[in-house]
């Protein structure tokens, strides 16, 4: 036999109440996760307990896109289903809930810029300093990632450069041993086509000649051709020596 169904109604006990609610709170947010990811739904869940404690769930990374989503929605289906005279009073809270929205925007623009700085209390300050300190790192990070990527870029363009230059240089140098090659070649080939001219006679001049030995007069001595054992001598003894190495033979006939 099944259980008949309970009466809902607000639980007295305090301690029941409170297991109640805890288990209740678990199984709704257990719920809102399944239907989120079994049908691919937005869901945002909102509870607080009897004590104001916040409890909430969101498939999203953030609770106000969901909330902001869910005004302008609601605001469309009021403006669809709402009477004529309720236009401008609608329009007109509008306008207001802008130009609020405006003047906050502007307020904390001077603050993020240091002006106004004085109405603001002891913990405003901390958060305004907390929100720089996360915008500066922010702010240094992108910096830091930006130029790593500068310098990985540098050093891609100088190494692509480098390649560039050695292929350059290897093109050069293979280059100008082709052209050595092809010097010595063509140096080569004209030595062995090379013909010496015919060497020409030409007499030897007049003073390169030698003559041969001519008879001379010897005076006082012995002719030449006489026999040595009948030389005879005189007691002046003069030879003439030819100061010319001419030809005598004349002079002997």
């Amino acid at each position: 036999m099944g259980r008949g169904r309970v009466e809902l109604k607000r639980i007295e006990n305090k301690i029941n109440r409170q297991v109640t609610f805890s288990k209740r709170r678990a199984g709704l947010l257990k719920k809102a996760q399944e239907i989120s990811v079994l049908c691919d739904a937005e869901v945002s869940l909102i509870v607080f307990s009897h004590k104001g404690k916040l409890f909430e769930y969101s498939s999203e990374s953030c609770m106000e896109k969901v909330l902001e989503r869910y005004e302008r929605y609601s605001y469309a289906e009021r403006q669809l289903t709402a009477p004529d005279s309720h236009v401008n009073t609608n329009w007109s809270m509008e306008h207001i809930r802008l130009r609020d929205k405006i003047e906050l925007l502007e307020r904390n623009q001077r603050h993020y810029l240091g002006e106004d700085l004085e109405s603001m209390t002891l913990k405003e300050l901390q958060n305004l300093e907390q929100q720089l300190d996360i915008a500066l790192r922010h702010i240094r990070s992108i910096k830091n990632q930006l130029m790593y990527e500068s310098l990985n870029h540098l050093h891609r363009k100088e190494k692509e450069i480098q390649d560039e230059n050695s292929m350059l240089t290897k093109q050069i140098k293979e280059r100008e041993n082709i052209l050595r090659t092809q010097q010595n070649q063509c140096w080569q080939q004209n030595q062995n086509d090379y013909v010496p001219p015919p060497q020409q006679f030409q007499p030897p001049h007049p003073y390169m000649i030698t003559h041969q030995a001519s008879p001379f007069l010897n005076m006082g001595g012995m002719y030449q051709g006489e026999d040595q054992t009948a030389m005879r001598r005189n007691n002046l003894d003069l030879t003439l020596e030819p100061v010319y190495n001419c030809n005598l033979g004349c002079y002997a006939a």
